[in-house]
């Protein structure tokens, strides 16, 4: 039995809630995480921690291939080490720069984010989006400014760091979405091409980074009972992250998941306040809030309107020989978002 098109949509709105609430759910809770081990427990290898996340995602995917929930798929090569090389440089690049850069320039770079991805989807996905759509995005990125940017001084290694960790960032992003359309892969399909790679070359490159950043070698780290749970709830909130992120984009794009992912910033700096005091709380951060929620919400029906957000040419052909594991995230992505 067909479902009716209001059902449908019903349906579509519940699934995209609910990978919405997921990917914040987990990419808050590792954010409070991770300040907790790096702050309180002074494990500052960031690359090295991002690697062990990727091993334990390999492992989860590892086990469900065994038990049969993913199917075997296919990803060239090349594409494969394109998306690994692009990600590899987002996660290094913005490692440097948070080291590199005050706080106020690296949250200005974070936000120049969504104007790289919307050119990277004018150019390559021929998109063509409403004033009311540009106009919202201007106004979430108004709101987030007005809330995160503080002191903005900038150095040209900060700015080169910064540079290449945004224009690497939106191509990774802009990838998981080309990637699951062309090959019709859903999100743990892709993770599990993905995420071995990943681990590997990051866990090799890892402790020389940080070294080179931190002067401190991770094999000199003392451990102890707390900081090892810290590290393995890390990790394990890592792998909700990884997999979410896949599936927001894969059903969004990757602006949408921009504009929309900055609602994560607000909620950390409400939780911020909350759980580590109220002196950073004055009317200037509340009325950036309150702009970037109604750019939000703005954006959300800008987008989803008639010509809101659209492609001139027509969508990406699936490489039909390629199962789709059941998976339809990937597949209703095209036209609309």
């Amino acid at each position: 039995m067909n479902m009716s098109p209001a059902t449908k949509a019903d349906k579509k709105a519940t699934v995209d809630a609910a990978a919405w609430m997921f990917n914040v759910v987990t990419s808050v809770g590792i954010i409070i995480v991770n300040k907790a081990l790096m702050a309180t427990y002074g494990f500052s290898f960031a690359t090295t921690l991002t690697g062990l996340h990727f091993a334990t995602t390999t492992l989860m995917t590892t086990v469900l291939r065994w038990l049969g929930y993913i199917q075997g798929s296919h990803l060239p090569v090349s594409e494969l080490l394109r998306f690994v090389l692009f990600a590899n440089f987002s996660i290094v690049g913005m490692n440097v720069s948070l080291m590199w850069n005050s706080v106020g320039f690296y949250q200005i770079a974070k936000l120049s984010m969504i104007p790289v991805s919307c050119f990277l989807e004018v150019m390559l996905d021929k998109m063509r989006y409403s004033r009311d759509t540009k106009l919202s995005i201007a106004l979430v990125l108004l709101g987030v400014a007005v809330c995160t940017v503080t002191d903005v001084s900038v150095n040209a290694k900060g700015f080169i760091a910064a540079f290449i960790a945004v224009w690497s960032t939106a191509l990774q992003q802009y990838y998981v979405h080309f990637l699951q359309r062309k090959y019709s892969l859903g999100s743990f399909n892709l993770l599990g091409h993905t995420a071995p790679v990943q681990a590997a070359s990051l866990l090799l490159l890892g402790p020389f980074l940080d070294y080179w950043l931190t002067n401190k070698r991770v094999d000199n780290y003392q451990y102890s009972l707390i900081s090892v749970m810290f590290i393995i709830l890390s990790c394990t909130i890592a792998v909700g992250t990884n997999l979410s992120q896949f599936i927001c984009i894969g059903r969004f794009t990757a602006v949408s998941f921009q504009v929309i992912g900055h609602m994560k910033t607000i909620l950390v700096l409400i939780l911020g306040f909350l759980f580590f005091g109220k002196e950073g709380l004055n009317l200037h951060v509340v009325l950036g809030m309150i702009i970037a929620v109604v750019g939000m919400i703005w954006y959300g029906n800008a987008s989803s309107k008639p010509g809101g957000k659209e492609r001139r040419s027509p969508a990406l052909p699936i490489n039909k020989s390629q199962k789709t594991d059941g998976l339809s995230e990937s597949t209703e992505i095209d036209g609309k978002v």
